[in-house]
């Protein structure tokens, strides 16, 4: 992968990834509204056919996955994206494309549920992202961006984890995400298109030995040999594991958050330290797979809190994580509300004042 500076622009975070997807060399995108993700189809409908790829507004959202996977078979870039009851119709497609093993990047920009919900920002869909989402044992890398830098990074990050794997990747974001504006500054990416799908995916077999794609295994013992071969390329993930950590060298109290509300509580966690509170932050960027070894670590000298936008979710990753050395107090912003700095000070706050009680 190589890459040089680019443009400057104020960007909304769903542009960032059309922007990102643009950039990482996307060929086809199929897709039908919702919001609040809606920018993204509106923005490759004119840029990615101007560049002479495939922009299809489908029918569903069940037709647009099943579209990914085709495209995906061929071994193109391919990408769709919605939000959370969207997800929710695609994923017997994506159970269909991790079994085949076949490489796509999914965007859920996530919105309030269960069921239609709102248009509001939501941190609900942690569990259907990180836990697979469909039937059978598999599961997608997901990364989880928190500024719009990031979002157009990991988007170009994504396709390649998605290549390097030929394996679904999940980019959860959120409402807060999708629709706020920032700084962006764009970077020329060369993709190795060529030699990344050469071996498996479907051309056309007139210069070589046919090939097969498929999720159906009857023969005897020939299931379990694929789940087995799943399973050690999902702990081969662990190698992309990511995270940002602030002012953990001398914390006492550690927040756990992820996409924006990591974000949020990295405010929350500079103002208590500017009030001499030693405590510290750690944002998971991929959520699977997901940092339990650096949680762990940090458990041993730290009272833990994981704040999310919703009723608890990755709190169970995080006990999992400190499991043995810690537990993890939990602070929920019910969908339907948006939070603030503010909003986690005093949950923060409990928290340290237990730990000083403790010493």
């Amino acid at each position: 992968m190589s890459s040089k500076p680019g443009p400057i622009s104020l960007t909304k975070g769903n542009e960032a990834i059309a922007k990102g997807a643009l950039a990482a060399g996307l060929h086809c995108y199929f897709a039908y509204p919702i919001t609040p993700q809606s920018d993204i189809p509106e923005y490759l409908s004119k840029h990615l056919v101007e560049r002479g790829g495939e922009f299809i507004q489908a029918e569903s959202e069940i037709a647009s996955v099943n579209m990914l996977l085709g495209a995906a078979a061929c071994g193109k870039r391919a990408m769709t994206s919605s939000s959370s009851p969207g997800i929710a119709l695609k994923q017997e497609g994506i159970s269909y494309m991790a079994g085949s093993e076949l490489p796509a990047v999914i965007v859920n920009i996530s919105r309030g549920g269960p069921g239609l919900g709102s248009i509001d920002p939501s941190q609900g869909d942690y569990y259907q992202a990180t836990r697979g989402g469909g039937h059978g044992d598999y599961r997608t890398l997901v990364l989880a961006p928190s500024t719009c830098q990031e979002a157009y990074d990991l988007t170009i990050r994504a396709f390649e984890l998605a290549f390097y794997h030929r394996n679904p990747v999940v980019i959860l974001g959120d409402a807060i995400l999708g629709q706020m504006k920032e700084p962006l500054k764009e970077w020329e990416y060369q993709p190795n298109t060529e030699r990344e799908a050469a071996d498996w995916a479907l051309s056309g077999a007139k210069d070589r030995p046919s090939r097969l794609i498929k999720s159906l295994y009857l023969a005897d013992e020939a299931l379990a040999g694929h789940n087995e071969r799943l399973q050690a390329k999902h702990e081969r993930m662990r190698q992309d594991l990511d995270w940002e950590e602030y002012a953990t060298e001398d914390s006492e109290v550690l927040v756990v958050a992820f996409g924006s509300v990591g974000r949020i509580a990295k405010s929350s966690v500079r103002k208590l330290r500017s009030q001499g509170y030693r405590v510290g932050l750690l944002r998971p960027i991929t959520l699977f797979p997901f940092p339990e070894e650096r949680i762990r670590e940090l458990a041993w000298s730290n009272r833990l809190i994981t704040i999310e936008n919703n009723t608890g979710q990755m709190v169970d990753d995080v006990r999992l994580a400190a499991r043995n050395v810690a537990d993890s107090a939990f602070f929920g912003v019910s969908p339907g509300r948006l939070p603030s700095p503010e909003d986690f000070l005093q949950p923060i706050l409990e928290v340290w004042e237990q730990e000083e009680a403790r010493k």
